[in-house]
């Protein structure tokens, strides 16, 4: 990581906000919150974290490590932990902030607003969060810096879930060495309208099981190796990648029995997301199926963490040093400006 900049100034009101749709936006939630929070002074309340389903709503604590992300911001903005810390009752004025905020904006649209107010309650649209946009990206400020790559971090029951997930994956594999393969293949993902041949030679960065199988197999995997795939449970349109790599498993097949019902169910989708970021975060390989957030976001993790080996299928060639994802072979990811 490169310098990081310190010096946390009085708070003079709070600044909420929730984390939505998984984890590959709450990176983004929090970058966001935090760069507005400094900028106005503001102390930040820990956000709740909301899913998309009826009823799916948490507390911060119950994914993320509450002390190592206050102490990560210790210095940059001061955190509320307790979320009924804002003291007023009364509901708090909605400002939406877009991605990718600057400074002047923040001082321009946003002071002036959390003066009359004096506390304010963010969100950032996800219209605003344009792929194009990150892309041109080259350089992240510091703060952005910290708060993308170095706050969020699983609370223990989580990560020890995670952790027993990789661990049975890795002695699943007969000769893989206990490396395994992380593929973001989701069917309803495959089935969207977006996702349809559309007769453009630019288009078919979207696969379906038959394209991922095929683009390991000409790549010279072996069939034993275990793939993790981001659906939740199985579904036939996985069968003919499970038909040439018998060893392609979900996370119902690896969570133990008494995981199931507080991570699979109904109302976890949010829990669901998180499992999937952090395999495909840990894993050996990491192939997207599809151009995504969450292909950015991972990959943006993966380049913290060092693990580069990300490969985009195509069936073009055989040679997977022509399949490294264009994030890693000509750094275009944002993330690079991050680590000196």
């Amino acid at each position: 990581m490169c310098s990081l900049v310190t010096g946390q100034q009085p708070s003079q009101g709070y600044i909420t906000f929730s984390l939505t749709n998984g984890p590959e936006y709450h990176i983004l939630q929090v970058a966001v919150a935090v760069l507005v929070a400094r900028e106005l002074g503001a102390s930040l309340v820990l956000p709740d974290i909301r899913g998309s389903k009826p009823g799916d709503r948490r507390n911060f604590r119950e994914i993320y490590d509450v002390e190592e992300f206050a102490n990560r911001l210790n210095g940059v903005v001061k955190v509320a932990r307790n979320q009924l810390a804002l003291a007023s009752s009364r509901k708090l004025a909605v400002v939406k902030v877009p991605y990718m905020v600057s400074k002047d904006y923040i001082r321009t649209h946003i002071k002036p607003f959390f003066k009359a107010e004096g506390s304010i309650r963010l969100e950032t649209p996800l219209s605003s969060i344009n792929m194009k946009k990150a892309e041109a990206t080259k350089v992240l400020d510091p703060i952005t810096c910290l708060t993308m790559f170095r706050t969020l971090r699983l609370q223990t029951k989580v990560r020890q879930l995670v952790d027993q997930m990789i661990g049975r994956l890795k002695t699943l594999g007969g000769e893989s060495n206990g490396q395994f393969i992380a593929v973001d293949l989701r069917v309803e993902a495959a089935q969207s309208k977006s996702c349809q041949p559309s007769g453009s030679a630019e288009m078919k960065f979207c696969h379906h099981a038959q394209d991922v199988g095929e683009f390991l197999t000409k790549t010279g995997v072996s069939t034993e190796t275990p793939i993790y795939v981001t659906q939740s449970r199985w579904h036939k349109n996985l069968k003919p990648l499970t038909d040439i790599f018998p060893r392609t498993f979900t996370k119902e097949f690896l969570m133990p029995p008494d995981k199931k019902d507080m991570f699979l169910s109904s109302a976890s989708c949010e829990l669901e997301k998180v499992i999937d970021f952090y395999l495909a975060s840990e894993s050996d390989v990491f192939i997207p199926a599809s151009a995504n957030w969450f292909y950015a976001t991972v990959a943006g993790s993966r380049i913290a963490s060092g693990r580069t080996r990300i490969l985009v299928p195509t069936l073009t060639s055989s040679s997977s040093s022509s399949h490294i994802s264009p994030y890693i072979s000509e750094r275009k990811h944002y993330a690079y400006s991050c680590f000196c």
